[in-house]
């Protein structure tokens, strides 16, 4: 018989889970693992909502197991460590992202590309290796083994920091490994949401010259006012991205809706490069001739491994970079679910988790 979610653990936790494809949240008791000896148990502080979380509260992607807690830009503080953990200590704050395990042994895992192991553990709306369900941040406490554990430096904020655990790595590390991190690189940033302003963010502090594409001009004053780009384009206006033609080494492109990627391709210089970090919901349609033309390439990145991580939230500090957030109770999370829905938040939600979440 199988065992419930407040037993199958000797843990008792709180959290908020949707339960159907509607994606309504509601409270819910739960159970975590006990600590192991290499695991870092931690009371959650702040949780960044993500477009992903709608798309598994949701179904959209067809893959989630109900009932679903999810968050993944998840920072508090640490409550208890296992006897053999060596880099944290109660009392630290931390941060989990969006991965919790790995194989450890395989090759991505072996050169700190945890995200491409095939057998990764995500931080929600997935199994253990022991078989049980992952719940992630949306809940009173987390534990997770100190490998997937970051450190939380003393100058970054913990709300507006949060994000940068999706929005942040996703967008530092292409930055950094498509070599579009030097100073005067000239970079272009598709869509201005929760990833897009991060990426101006990042490219900024790197020194790149930054063109901001959007499908509207009513985002060109927090384009250039708000967010110091140096250049932005209407990418439905044909005479500014023909005058825009040749002029970038390479294109962050974060939106996730569908759109034509032919006219950004063409503001390529040769060998230039467009990264995909968004994930629309129907194929991109790509005519051979732009790619070979100028020998350009269409790449895809997805956040980064846990060293890279760590080195990102290094950098953010260093240079003061945090998303624009909200910050709402726990209670408000349907209200805003749906006001994601409509892309009314600038630029991301975020839960106080400690002051909001009380158990039942």
């Amino acid at each position: 018989m199988a065992k419930s979610l407040e037993s199958e653990h000797p843990i008792k936790a709180y959290g908020y889970a949707a339960h159907d494809t509607s994606g309504k949240f509601s409270p819910i008791t739960f159970s975590r693992r006990a600590t192991g000896e290499k695991d870092v148990r931690f009371k959650v502080l702040y949780c960044g909502i993500c477009h992903s979380d709608l798309h598994y509260a949701k179904n959209e992607w067809g893959v989630t197991t109900y009932p679903v807690i999810p968050g993944h830009e998840v920072v508090g503080i640490v409550t208890e460590v296992g006897s053999k953990v060596e880099k944290f200590k109660v009392g630290d704050t931390v941060g989990v992202g969006c991965l919790v395990d790995s194989c450890r042994s395989c090759e991505s895992c072996i050169s700190d590309c945890e995200q491409f192991c095939a057998k990764q553990v995500q931080t929600y709306g997935v199994q253990n290796y022991d078989g049980t369900q992952v719940y992630g941040g949306y809940s009173d406490h987390m534990i997770s083994d100190e490998h997937f554990v970051l450190r939380w430096p003393e100058k970054l904020p913990l709300d507006s920091g949060a994000p940068l655990l999706c929005a942040g790595i996703t967008t530092y590390s292409p930055l950094r490994y498509f070599g579009l991190d030097k100073p005067g690189t000239k970079v272009g940033v598709v869509g201005l949401g929760g990833l897009g302003h991060v990426a101006v963010k990042m490219a900024k502090a790197f020194g790149a010259e930054v063109t901001v594409f959007s499908t509207t001009a009513a985002k060109k004053e927090e384009a250039i006012e708000g967010l110091k780009a140096d250049h932005f384009i209407i990418s439905k206006d044909e005479e500014q991205m023909k005058a825009a033609m040749g002029t970038l080494d390479g294109i962050i492109d974060t939106v996730s809706g569908n759109h034509p990627i032919l006219g950004l391709l063409g503001t390529l210089k040769p060998n230039g490069k467009l990264v995909v970090v968004g994930a629309p919901e129907k194929p991109h349609e790509v005519a051979a001739f732009s790619l070979i033309f100028g020998r350009k390439t269409i790449a895809g990145s997805a956040i980064g491994g846990l060293k890279e991580t760590q080195e990102m939230l290094d950098f953010a500090a260093e240079h003061g970079i945090t998303a624009d957030v909200e910050v709402i109770p726990i209670d408000y999370v349907n209200t805003a679910i749906e006001r994601l829905l409509k892309s009314d938040v600038r630029y991301r939600f975020v839960i106080d988790v400690a002051n909001s979440l009380k158990a039942e």
